[in-house]
């Protein structure tokens, strides 16, 4: 390999500091995508394509202090998704730091990919008290040859008293799409959704797609493994791959609710969408030394046109 080679080679994972000097990771490949992690959350914040555009929405008043969660990016719900149980909103994943995983489990891997993360978080004795339940949850996060970005969270019970636990789960993806009532979401059409703003009542999605002209905040229920963006101003189609996830929350939280979230610019909403891969309707339950797997795979692909519209077909039917 030639020094240069070597060195693309070394700077595909950095560890850096970011904004108000907490620790990220930042990967990159040699084609110009790239991704940033923050240990804190392990969130990640940034996820760009080969020419530098940022495919993620994370709001111009995200506060980057702990202990206040980052507003955008992928959020970790764990182990409580919303208010859906006795803990604060999300859980505390998201607002814990995480550290370099020392023994990531053997990954399967299909490429010789280099480019990845492995972040482990493990409950202290405060955690305890709250939710007391031992665990470990370990993340890898990957950018893929194609500039693919995969989360692969893996969470197992380590209770040493013989107790199962239960939790609810959700990657808070915020996108960044070029405005909202542009965009449609397809592959979750004819579907059953809980409605969070008419108390969680049950109803079946009528559209043959997704659009946005009010506020949307939805859980759509035993959903299939692949959904699609559609921007059609940006002529871009982000899909959303997922195992281990059967829901899938659709959040914008439109004019009013914008301006009553602090860390969320008023007219903000347009330009972010949330589609999130979730396990909430049914929580998941761990005996002693089970393990749980969840996985999300993000890709933005160019949108093709056909007759003036969007072809999504293709890419929901396709691989």
């Amino acid at each position: 390999m030639s020094s240069a080679g070597a060195t693309a080679e070394k700077a595909a994972v950095e560890i850096c500091k970011g904004i108000n000097g907490l620790e990220k990771v930042v990967l990159r490949d040699v084609r110009g995508s790239s991704a940033e992690v923050y240990f804190y959350g392990a969130h990640v914040t940034s996820w760009k394509n080969e020419h530098g555009e940022e495919l993620l929405f994370v709001s111009s008043k995200a506060l980057f202090k702990p202990p206040k969660p980052i507003r955008g990016g992928i959020p970790i719900c764990f182990p409580q998704f919303s208010n859906n149980g006795p803990l604060e909103a999300h859980g505390f994943a998201r607002n814990r730091f995480w550290s370099i995983d020392p023994s990531p489990p053997p990954f399967p891997t299909t490429t010789s990919n280099k480019t990845f993360v492995d972040l482990i978080l493990k409950p202290t004795e405060e955690d305890m008290k709250i939710w007391p339940n031992s665990f470990e949850f370990r993340l890898r996060v990957t950018l893929g040859p194609a500039g693919d970005l995969m989360l692969t969270s893996r969470i197992r019970n380590t209770n040493s008293d013989g107790k199962p636990f239960s939790f609810t789960f959700a990657y808070h993806t915020y996108f960044s799409v070029s405005d909202i009532s542009e965009v449609r979401v397809e592959g979750l059409e004819t579907l059953d959704y809980l409605d969070n703003l008419q108390n969680k009542q049950r109803f079946t999605e009528q559209g043959d797609a997704i659009t946005f002209e009010s506020e949307v905040d939805r859980i759509y229920l035993s959903t299939p493994t692949k959904i699609a963006i559609l921007d059609h101003e940006k002529k871009r189609t982000f899909v959303i791959r997922k195992d281990g996830l059967p829901d899938a929350v659709v959040w914008n939280p439109w004019d009013k609710k914008a301006k009553a979230i602090a860390d969320l610019g008023d007219d903000e909403y347009k330009y972010m969408l949330c589609i999130e891969a979730a396990a909430v309707e049914k929580p998941i339950t761990l005996k002693p030394g089970e393990e749980w797997k969840g996985r999300q795979e993000l890709s933005a692909v160019p949108s093709s046109y056909c007759s003036g519209q969007l072809d999504p077909r293709r890419v929901l039917l396709g691989s």
